[in-house]
């Protein structure tokens, strides 16, 4: 096996870390409550801080990498995530989990940008880069389908702190290994690092995902609205500075850069469209249809099998097709895909959800690839940290968005569809409350039929926006060898 190969091993685990840490938090969520008994709001605590702190420091990050080196931002940030893994698994309080997650944030925050950017150093061609990151995307859909498998397996055997001592072999292969297969590489003149725009980023961040989240769960509060008020106001102040700092913490010019910046806007489509269903589709199949926990992920496996094979497949298109024609194509797919949901309304049942989540998670995670590339193509080198940290946060606020409104409307369309009187304002209220379960079945179908269709409005408008994709012309790159001597 080459070197490269090794490096590439090495740079898609944390992926792989990133990604069971979301998914198998909510299958041990009722033990950690049954054995911690936090508060409702410290429960919630415990689910939101580490989105709140990755997406926050996710930009920071990137940059602090362009400047300090990607590799040792890799490794230092691999030591946070698995110190934080076992103070987590360790916890003798709901406040101690709640700092652990924070932390396990910090390191997550450092993880993602640093092996984006350290891709486009290891894989400079162009054909090679678009296979890593083929490999480095479906990572994302394999720990998606097997965290709930992982996590339910853990559950019986262990305790609720193994679903997070089992990142730590990972950590420890990442630390042994990253020294010696990854090189080291950082912005040769990468100025001051301003602190005040990093202060300025989490002052924009956190408080606008704040509102998001907030709206998702308690509709337009107060809190909400001023949480979004200072986080835009800070925003806007943030971008000025950049645009007059003879150092900026991002280069704005990028957006300028139309590959850039479609790409950006495209993966936070997709991201909103399909995060925003899956964490609709289980509670139809857990709570309407009746099924068990995994047998509802069993049921979903199809559609995370099927992003494996999209992400890994896209460099083999790209070689025979126009990467603009493929993305257009790829979310005029997936928009049919997630509307396919709306066949629930006429009665298609859990097999239209089969479908058209494979059909959606087929092409979403082909054309994420290829835009994921058109990013780092598109930046320089010396930027690629800060380029790959604004792409992830356009994960992470396309997550946060996509479960906001999309929530926000099945919960609308599913409260008018009740009959006079039920109690609940959601499918669980409901049933909770001892109303029909027969007529809160009924509503949410329909609710989850209407929030399928807006996601597929939403991903043909990502399509037709995609059209403007231009080609990237790319700097020379490094020979192979000389990559894999650093």
């Amino acid at each position: 096996m080459s070197r490269r190969a090794l490096a590439l091993g090495v740079l898609t685990a944390p992926v792989l870390l990133i990604t069971l840490d979301m998914t198998v938090l909510g299958a041990a969520l009722p033990a950690i409550s049954e054995d911690l008994r936090p508060g409702a709001a410290t429960q919630l605590w415990i689910v939101d801080v580490y989105s709140f702190v990755l997406a926050g420091l996710l930009v920071v990050a990137g940059s602090l990498g362009d400047r300090i080196g990607r590799r040792r931002l890799l490794l230092i940030g691999t030591a946070a995530f698995g110190l934080a893994s076992v103070a987590a698994a360790f916890a003798p309080s709901a406040g101690a989990l709640v700092a652990a997650r924070a932390l396990l944030g910090l390191g997550g925050a450092t993880l993602m940008p640093s092996t984006l950017s350290l891709i486009k150093t290891v894989f400079p061609e162009s054909d090679a880069r678009r296979r890593a990151i083929g490999v480095w995307a479906a990572m994302f859909s394999g720990g998606a389908a097997a965290g709930p498998v992982i996590g339910g397996w853990l559950l019986e055997h262990f305790w609720w702190g193994s679903v997070f001592l089992v990142n730590v072999p990972v950590c420890l292969v990442l630390l042994a290994a990253g020294p010696f297969l990854l090189p080291e590489s950082r912005d040769p003149q990468p100025g001051r690092f301003d602190l005040v725009s990093a202060a300025l980023a989490l002052a924009a961040m956190l408080p606008v995902v704040y509102a998001v989240k907030s709206v998702a769960t308690d509709g337009f509060s107060t809190a909400g609205v001023t949480a979004a008020v200072v986080g835009l106001a800070a925003g806007a102040v943030f971008v000025h500075r950049q645009r007059t700092l003879p150092d900026p913490l991002i280069d704005l010019t990028l957006f300028s850069r139309r590959a850039f910046s479609v790409s950006v806007a495209t993966n936070l489509l997709c991201v909103f469209a399909l995060v925003g269903l899956l964490v609709l589709v289980p509670q139809y199949l857990q709570l309407v249809v009746g099924m068990s926990p995994l047998t509802s992920a069993m049921w979903l496996l199809p559609g995370s099998l099927a992003g494996v094979a999209g992400a890994l497949v896209a460099a083999r298109l790209a070689r025979r097709f126009a990467v603009r024609r493929l993305v257009v194509g790829g979310l005029s797919v997936a928009a049919v895909g997630f509307a396919a949901l709306g066949l629930l309304a006429l009665g298609a049942g859990p097999v239209a959800i089969v479908v058209g989540m494979a059909v959606a998670g087929l092409a979403v995670a082909m054309v994420e690839t290829l835009t994921t590339d058109l990013v780092l193509e598109s930046a320089p080198t010396d930027r690629a940290g800060a380029a790959s940290a604004i792409s992830e946060t356009g994960f992470e606020l396309g997550g946060a968005l996509g479960i906001a409104v999309l929530g926000s409307i099945t919960a609308a369309v599913y409260r008018a569809g009740l009959p006079a009187g039920t109690p609940g304002e959601t499918l669980g209220g409901t049933l909770a409350a001892g109303g029909s379960a027969t007529a809160a079945g009924a509503a949410f179908t329909a609710a989850l039929a209407v929030a399928g269709v807006v996601a597929g409005v939403v991903l043909a408008y990502a399509a037709w926006q995609a059209r403007f994709l231009r080609p990237v012309v790319e700097e020379p790159a490094a020979p192979a060898s000389a990559v894999a001597r650093c």
